[in-house]
């Protein structure tokens, strides 16, 4: 399993990175203030109307649907293939076409609070974006068809070259405009190259995954013929799937209108930017060591636990379900807790430039921060997820995203209502963090009353440890960075060499404490790595 979570890792790393570089591009060149927001829910909106009508489909139905294609059709299922690729480009290109026309009123949905100058601006922006939809789509299917084929390396790396695109687009706007443009100073060109210049990426990974598929042999020919093609059988069993993706996307209307409309105030009142920018940028550093680790253990365990599933073996379930909550926790509890300490110093030192200044960037901080502590639930709620569409259930996930939506509304608003505006942001992302905790709860208790336990006991024992083992790491970073690298947000020692000396000076700590504590997971790890590095030795 290490084996092959790494072999994933290390394309989800190049892409994750880069599309970390980008998005400190675009903190850089467009901030987080009004104009930043009305880029970022400009962009989002093309992924939200991909996943609302077919990004669900292709998530739980497409790549099982034609594996069994391939293996049951006379001709390898390729007929089913052209079939499914015309239907989609057809498709694709009708709701992108209505969406761009459209544009207006969905921007609307997501743009509560926003000044008429920055909502004039985002209409401008989704016009461009949204046509992504088409490109997004298309990459999501063929990524299915190369999947499909055993060929993991382009959806991999493709995304790349996508960032690559956006990194260049972003890097010329910060040097022809310069920072803190805002709604109103933002010219047509300038707009325009932003716009073209993001959906260009989208297209460039589109056209490159193509031409991986035509690599393979595969050659596209338009086929209308789908009586018999099964395609209908594919759509009514992702029904429960999209459900689970309106509630999520219910949800995520509900952050953005409160991020948006607090976000206008804080820039109004205090000119802090505390709106739908500060929240995503946050979350996607959230995002990075749970997809470079968590991830490509989930990838690697579902097919596992789907064959133990088949054969009814639920001890097996059970087992690959522990087992990978618990690797994955060995590196997750200190990297979150890591980013709790050095949430200030890390984003001051990474976003506090260009247009992002450093009040900014220490709100994406306070955000971070409530991000990392739900770090570890959050991952074992989607490993949950996984035994259940291993099991085949994809109705009981959906149920709980309603539930996980219910919690996180009864947080979110309150904290619109209660908190001054440029901390909501923090309180939003608290009620989402909050929900997850909620849903891992309830699932819980329903997966473990199906397969007779989840091996609770033995999981909350060593996560509790490996929290126990983190304590001294913690206390030494915290202290070394508050009383010998100080907090001064302008200076080199605290913003970076303060989290280097901090991390590894905790790392040692956490190792020795989690050795002395008997931790099986880390002992084996060690064990490991250490018989490994004897071995390339000899060699």
């Amino acid at each position: 399993m290490a084996r092959s979570s790494a072999l994933m890792a290390l394309g989800t790393t190049a892409s994750r990175l880069t599309g970390f570089t980008r998005t400190l591009v675009l903190a850089a060149a467009l901030g987080t203030q009004l104009l930043g927001d009305a880029y970022n829910t400009a962009n989002t909106l093309s992924f939200i109307v991909y996943d609302l009508l077919i990004g669900g489909l292709m998530a739980s139905v497409i790549v099982p649907f034609l594996v069994r294609r391939r293996a049951t059709d006379p001709d390898g299922g390729r007929a089913t293939e052209h079939r499914l690729l015309t239907c989609a480009i057809l498709f694709l290109t009708l709701i992108t076409t209505l969406a761009v026309l459209a544009a207006e009123p969905l921007i609307g949905l997501y743009a509560g609070g926003f000044t008429p100058a920055q909502h004039e601006v985002a209409v401008l922006f989704g016009r461009f974006l949204l046509v992504q939809i088409l490109f997004i789509g298309l990459s999501g299917l063929t990524s299915a068809m190369l999947n499909a084929r055993q060929r993991f390396a382009a959806p991999a790396w493709t995304p790349v070259f996508n960032n690559a695109v956006i990194i260049t687009v972003g890097l010329t706007f910060l040097w022809l405009a310069g920072p803190h443009r805002t709604p109103e100073t933002i010219t047509q060109a300038e707009l325009t190259l932003l716009g073209v210049g993001t959906a260009a990426g989208a297209a460039a990974q589109a056209l490159l995954l193509q031409y991986a598929l035509w690599r393979t042999g595969f050659r596209w020919r338009l086929r209308l013929d789908l009586k018999g093609s099964g395609l209908g059988e594919a759509l009514r069993a992702a029904g429960w799937m999209f459900v689970l993706v309106c509630t999520m996307q219910a949800g995520f209307l509900l952050t953005a209108n409160l991020a948006n409309r607090a976000g206008a105030v804080a820039v109004q009142n205090d000119g802090v930017g505390a709106g739908l920018s500060a929240y995503n940028y946050a979350y996607q550093l959230f995002q990075l060591p749970y997809a470079i680790i968590a991830v490509s253990v989930i990838t690697v365990l579902l097919p596992r636990m789907s064959a133990h599933a088949v054969d009814r073996d639920w001890a097996q379930v059970r087992s690959d379900f522990s087992r990978g909550l618990r690797v994955s926790s060995v590196l997750l509890v200190p990297l979150a807790l890591a980013l709790v300490v050095y949430a200030q110093p890390l984003c001051v030192a990474v976003f506090a430039r260009g247009s992002t200044s450093i009040a900014d960037a220490q709100v994406i901080a306070s955000v971070l921060t409530v991000f990392a502590l739900g770090l570890v639930p959050f991952t074992a709620y989607q490993l949950l997820l996984r035994v259940f569409y291993a099991t085949g259930d994809t109705r009981t996930p959906a149920l709980l995203a309603i539930s996980n939506i219910a919690m996180h509304a009864l947080i979110a608003v309150p904290s619109y209502l209660l908190l001054p505006p440029q901390q909501v942001v923090t309180g939003i992302a608290a009620g989402f963090m909050l929900s997850y905790v909620w849903g891992l709860v309830l699932g819980g208790l329903i997966l473990g009353k199906r397969l007779g336990g989840l091996d609770a006991r033995r999981i909350t024992v060593t996560v509790a440890l490996l929290h126990t083992a983190a304590v001294p790491g913690v206390v030494a970073a915290w202290c070394l960075q508050r009383f010998w690298f100080g907090t001064d947000s302008s200076s080199l020692l605290a913003l970076v060499l303060g989290p280097l000396v901090g991390c590894a000076v905790a790392g040692v700590l956490y190792l020795t404490s989690a050795y002395l504590l008997r931790i099986e997971e880390v002992r084996q790890a060690c064990t490991r790595i250490g018989e490994r590095a004897r071995g390339r030795k000899g060699r």
